[in-house]
Formats: structure tokens, sequence, C-alpha cells
């Protein structure tokens, strides 16, 4: 038997005792219970417990710590519980984490700092106005600035569908450089309409762009989409170019309000709470989603990249580029906002506030 099967007569000798025995090994195993090389815990009890008391310091920020201030990897771990001495390989340590409860967490984006006492209510409050004009049919727009994109060969974030070794080769780096140009999307979102519209600039991101912005919607959309306006509702953030406390910001919606000849109503969005604003997660989300893995060579990239974005739900948006020159620096004298007409609500006006028309 030895011979026909390769097997060695030791083998088939202790396979002959179980027979006759009737000592068979249990269906699917290989080793009798108890056989084999012990686990490092059984040979090192403690090993679990000098494994917690590495990582618990960790969880609650320990300054003390031996790991503080290093890389806190199952390699790192098994390390340190040598120099405890106990041996445990990274494998092990995986496994104990695991068994722990224990596992590979990243950062969670939910702390928005100090809330303001009356976020709540300022959030009630924009519903409640926006509901009321979108049922009297008046135009309510949210209206933000996306990030800045740099325009050029440079990599964007994402990937996209493309035969293998077809990735498009970009620039191994993307230094901020005052020579490489940027786009600077303004969008505006209808919310009754599902409507978007981006006004790309080319200069800089100020109050006069952004409501060059809000001017450039209403002559190509707005005015022919509510002809019988009787105001128009914005809601935005409380900071950047169209924050609550910039004068330019209401000095620019003067102006508008004067040559359109409608009030303007303001509702701005307490601070650090500018995830909420719609046009948010109902425009920009889904323009990031379209052109993700697409190098932004040129402006005309951008924009094209922007119209075509479309959704399921029927989303849809037109795009404009402004290669218009908006310096920085400019402000509002106090004989000019002196003459600004601004109504304030009695519901936080420095958040809720109206401009009328001057004439």
């Amino acid at each position: 038997m030895a011979r026909a099967t390769n097997i060695s007569r030791r083998a088939i000798l202790v396979g002959l005792r179980e027979i006759e025995t009737g000592d068979i090994l249990p269906v699917g195993r290989v080793r009798r219970p108890g056989g084999g090389r012990k686990s490092g815990v059984e040979h090192q009890p403690d090993l679990p417990e000098r494994l917690e008391g590495l990582v618990e310091p960790l969880t609650r920020g320990d300054p003390e710590s031996p790991l503080r201030w290093t890389c806190k990897s199952t390699r790192r771990l098994s390390l340190e519980l040598a120099k405890l001495g106990c041996s445990a390989s990274s494998r092990l340590v995986g496994a104990l984490l695991h068994g722990m409860g224990y596992s590979l967490q990243g950062n969670r984006k939910t702390v928005e700092g100090k809330q303001h006492p009356d976020r709540n209510a300022q959030f009630e409050y924009i519903n409640a106005r926006v509901t009321q004009d979108m049922r009297a049919a008046q135009p309510v727009i949210s209206v933000d600035t996306k990030k800045k994109e740099l325009v050029g060969n440079y990599a964007n974030r994402g990937k996209q569908w493309l035969q293998k070794g077809e990735a498009q080769a970009v620039n191994g780096h993307d230094f901020p450089d005052p020579s490489v140009p940027r786009a600077h999307p303004y969008g505006i979102y209808e919310l009754t309409r599902n409507k978007g519209f981006v006004h790309v600039g080319t200069d800089h991101d100020t109050a006069t762009f952004a409501v060059a912005s809000i001017r450039a919607w209403w002559r190509a959309e707005g005015r022919r989409a509510y002809p019988k306006a009787r105001h128009l509702l914005i809601t935005a953030d409380a900071g950047g170019s169209n924050g609550s406390r910039l004068r330019l910001w209401k000095w620019e919606l003067q102006r508008l309000s004067d040559e359109l000849r409608l009030p303007i109503a303001v509702c701005h969005f307490p601070p650090g709470t500018s995830k909420w604003n719609k046009v948010e997660h109902r425009l920009f989300s889904f323009i990031s989603s379209n052109w993700r893995g697409e190098p932004l060579a040129d402006y005309a990239t951008v924009v094209n990249l922007i119209s075509k974005t479309t959704t399921t739900t029927g989303l849809k948006v037109s795009c404009r580029l402004d290669r218009r020159r908006y310096p920085i620096g400019r402000k509002v004298s106090d004989r000019e906002w002196g003459t600004i007409n601004l109504l304030r609500d009695e519901f936080h006006g420095d958040w809720n506030y109206t401009i009328r028309p001057r004439r």
C-alpha cells in the first residue's frame, strides 16, 4: 500500500489502528481536538488586556500614551506589545481588536461648532417663508458659490469608465499658483421648478460677482418664468460673498432691486449650517458627480460639464461664463449705506430682511 499510494508506512499503520479501534476523527477535522499549535492568547492570557491598555488611551486622546503621536497600525501595536514582553503578530493584533469590538473608522463631520440658540427657530422661519412664497408662485432661489476649481490639466476627484490602461494623464502636482486660472461657479437653484443656473466667474468671488450672477439668472430665465413676480426670495449662507454682515452684498442687492423694480427678501442660514442650503445637495453635488474623474482642461469644459448635468428627478442646469473683472477691496461708504432701503424682519433682522426699490 505504501508503494502503491506513495504514503508513508507510519501513516498507513496509524490509519489501520484507528479503524481497528474505532477511534476515527469527526468529519471535517484533520487533527484531534486540542491538536496543533496553541493560540498566542493561550500562552499569554493577559495579551488582550495589555493590547486594550495600549489602544484605550488613544480613543480618549491621552497625550501620555506611547502611541499618541504615531501611526496606530497593527504592526506598530505589535512592536509596542513586544516592548512589554508579549509576542503577537500584526494579524493576531487585528483579530484581537475585532474581537474586542474595535474597527477602522474615519472622522465624522458632525461637529458644527457652537450652535446659535436660535438655530432651529431660523430653520423653521426659512421653511415657513419658502413654503408661503412657493404656494403663491413667487420666485424662490437658493444661492451659493461652489468650491473654486483649478482650470487646466489637473487631477479631478472621482473615477470614470475607461478601457484598461487608458486613464488620462494629468499633471503630477496642483500647487496653488496665482498664474493658474480658476473657475468660480456661483449657483442659483430654483426650488419650485427644480432648475439650476450656474454663473462661472474667472476673476474673484466678490459680492458684486454674486449679485451679478443673480442678475444674469433673472435676465436669462427668471423674468420669463415669473412674469407676475411681486418680489424675489433668496436663501443664502451667512458667510462668503453673500454674507449677512457684508455691506457690499446689500448695496449690490439694492442696485438690483432698483433695476428690477422688485423687493428682494433675503433669509440667511445660521453660521455653520451651510450644508442645509438647498443649492448644496440639489445642484452642486450632482455637478461634482457629473464631472468626476474629468480634468477641467479649460473654461469651455467647465461650462459644458455643468450644463449637461441632469438627474432622474428632472433637474436641468444652464451655465454661463463671465469673464468680467470683479476687483476686491470695494468698500461701501457710510453715505452709500444710508441710502439703502433696508427693512429688517422682526425675527432676527440681521438674518432676515427685505431690500425695496428706492423709486
